[in-house]
């Protein structure tokens, strides 16, 4: 089967804590950082209260998934100690669970102890942007949980990654070196993968644009496709303007991604993604 014919043909649930997601319909993962120097919201959700109202409004807007992260992964981003980023993130979670006991959590990090503490305190998935790459024990960590993962492609690290984008066929490269890292994890019996290409992690602004035109071959791994493009450099480097200004382009760029297979939109916006699904869906049926 050709890959563009493959876009609606992988698996379509995932399993959180005994219940099943159905992703036949796409699904809605709001951001949350706890980070002083967050590219886009500028550190407004360090202080839990902020934090909690801004989980609270997303969840209310259409959320199903809310993402938790405390080390920012922007280009140039500082380095954040593992105790810094542990404080930023499960006090957070726990608060979560005990005023939202049916809430979804992931958790965005690379580093396994702070992933196996934020699944022991609710967390339900495992968004690693590293793929694994910043800490070897991540895989094993994600198999004795039993979780969903998120798998993305990224090359070195946050400071290093716009530096290691030269590719030989791009979309072949990054599928290739995401099914390496797939089979590793199959291995390891580790069933609920979900596929996030990485934009703007390790590609070009020109490269980016080439990965979302043909986001449908990236259905040949047969995992749930998440896409991160919400007001991306990607889209206010091109328009001129800044990621504020960035909510026009996010939302024309996330219904391609939505034609082209993906299952779990990852957004600051969760109000206008929640129409932009409803459109989507009326136009597939």
């Amino acid at each position: 089967m050709e890959a563009k014919d493959k876009a609606f043909s992988h698996k379509k649930t995932l399993l959180l804590k005994g219940n099943l997601m159905d992703l036949s319909h796409p699904k809605l993962m709001g951001i949350i950082n706890t980070t002083p120097d967050s590219f886009y919201d500028g550190g407004y959700n360090v202080v839990m209260d902020k934090a909690l109202a801004s989980v609270n409004k997303m969840l209310e807007d259409g959320a199903n998934i809310i993402d938790i992260g405390g080390y920012s992964t922007k280009p140039n981003a500082s380095d954040v100690a593992v105790e810094e980023e542990r404080r930023r993130v499960i006090p957070l979670i726990d608060s979560l669970i005990q005023k939202f006991p049916d809430i979804v959590i992931s958790i965005d990090t690379f580093r396994s102890e702070i992933a196996k503490e934020a699944v022991e305190a609710g967390a339900s998935i495992i968004n690693d942007v590293s793929g694994g790459n910043l800490d070897d024990k991540m895989f094993e960590t994600v198999s004795e949980l039993q979780v969903p993962y998120i798998l993305m492609h990224m090359r070195g690290t946050p400071a290093t990654m716009q530096n290691l984008n030269e590719y030989k066929h791009l979309i072949k490269d990054v599928v290739f070196e995401l099914s390496e890292k797939l089979e590793k994890l199959r291995s390891l019996q580790i069933n609920d993968v979900i596929i996030d290409p990485g934009f703007g992690f390790a590609k070009s602004l020109e490269q980016n644009y080439e990965m979302l035109n043909n986001l449908s071959y990236f259905n040949i791994l047969e995992c749930p496709l998440l896409i991160g493009l919400s007001r991306k450099s990607m889209i206010y480097k091109l328009l001129g303007n800044e990621a504020k200004d960035a909510l026009n382009g996010t939302t024309a760029l996330n219904m391609v991604a939505l034609m082209n297979g993906a299952n779990i939109l990852r957004v600051h916006d969760v109000r206008e993604a929640v129409e932009t699904v409803k459109l989507f869906n009326k136009l597939k049926n």
